[in-house]
């Protein structure tokens, strides 16, 4: 790895798309707010907010309005736009400004993108990426602070991926691009200013496979996008307590690395998942159900979940700060797991 300062999660993504616009010409973005809208200038001086959260911003200057589109606030046409365009040989990647309005094109992701492969036998493809953000934390109330990114692990043909930090956001981005079906491309809101080290020389990282950010031997954390940072806090202080605690970012929820935390789970005896998705038929349970099914007999007490109550998120930062999953609440969850030490 090259040294060189540490980036935000926001560059990261950002030179992922600098970088695999310039590998492909096939590769082109759309969204809202990404191109500058209908302003008259010259090539070079086009600029643009780079979209809510400046991810995009640089590209349409280099790389022309024919690569990098605005839209109209029609999210089922930008889906099916990219659907259509991948099956006949482009890469779109589509900015989905936030989660919570996935119902506008969930025809086009369930019924066009994600099963147009197995429905042609294999001869289709759809090489598309749809970025999205979610998270709460931002008094942004229930219509732009949503989670709900369950709902499409439960859609069989399409990848759906988490990073939490600049390495793995930028190292998967790519992947996502040069993959042959539908990636959707979950961002955490809060976690465009963290920083991280991220190599200047190219890599990609599979889709899939997750890593142990920590090890452990007493109790197994498996954390998804921001919670990462929550599960490793807590972990840190829980080492205070001599409670040894295992952190497990799978990167990905679909495909799930399950042998990871299986694997985790047999060493450690004791399972927590954190995520900030709703809880019911969550990624949350799915863990859980994963572990209690196929390793049962290594677990010495039953697996639990962190995540926000089945509300929608609230408004008021009194009740959103209740509702958020953090570190406190999971140190209290791991003492109320794990035996205390003698």
């Amino acid at each position: 790895m090259v040294d060189r300062k540490k980036v935000t999660y926001r560059q990261a993504l950002n030179e992922a798309l600098h970088e695999e616009m310039a590998f492909d010409e096939n590769v082109f973005i759309l969204g809202q707010d990404i191109a500058g809208g209908a302003q008259n200038k010259a090539p070079d001086e086009f600029d643009a907010w780079g979209g809510p959260f400046g991810v995009t911003k640089g590209l349409v200057g280099k790389y022309g309005k024919s690569r990098v589109r605005d839209t109209p606030i029609t999210e089922g046409a930008i889906v099916g736009c990219a659907a259509g365009a991948a099956a006949s040989g482009m890469r779109p990647i589509v900015e989905l400004m936030f989660i919570d309005f996935l119902g506008f094109c969930l025809d086009q992701i369930m019924n066009q993108a994600s099963p147009m492969r197995y429905m042609f036998g294999g001869k289709a493809k759809v090489p598309m990426v749809m970025r999205t953000m979610i998270g709460g934390g931002f008094q942004a109330a229930a219509q732009h602070s949503h989670s709900c990114h369950s709902l499409l692990v439960h859609l069989p043909g399409l990848k759906l991926v988490t990073p939490s930090t600049p390495y793995d956001a930028k190292g998967l981005l790519k992947s996502a691009i040069r993959d042959d079906d539908l990636v959707i491309f979950v961002e955490h809101k809060g976690l465009y200013d963290t920083k991280g080290p991220v190599p200047e020389e190219e890599y990609l990282l599979p889709l899939g496979k997750g890593e142990i950010v920590r090890e452990g031997t007493d109790i197994t954390i498996v954390a998804f996008s921001k919670m990462v940072l929550i599960a490793y806090e807590a972990s840190v202080k829980l080492e205070q307590d001599d409670i040894s605690v295992e952190v497990i970012d799978p990167r990905s929820m679909s495909p799930l690395d399950e042998e990871l935390i299986l694997n985790s789970v047999r060493k450690t005896g004791h399972l927590i998942v954190v995520d900030e998705d709703n809880p019911r038929c969550s990624i949350a349970t799915d863990v859980v159900a994963l572990a209690s099914s196929k390793a049962f007999d290594s677990l010495n007490a039953a697996p639990k979940m962190l995540t926000p109550p089945h509300t929608p998120v609230p408004f008021s930062p009194e009740l959103e700060k209740f509702y958020l999953p953090n570190a406190d609440k999971l140190v209290e969850l791991v003492k109320e797991t794990v035996p205390a030490h003698a």
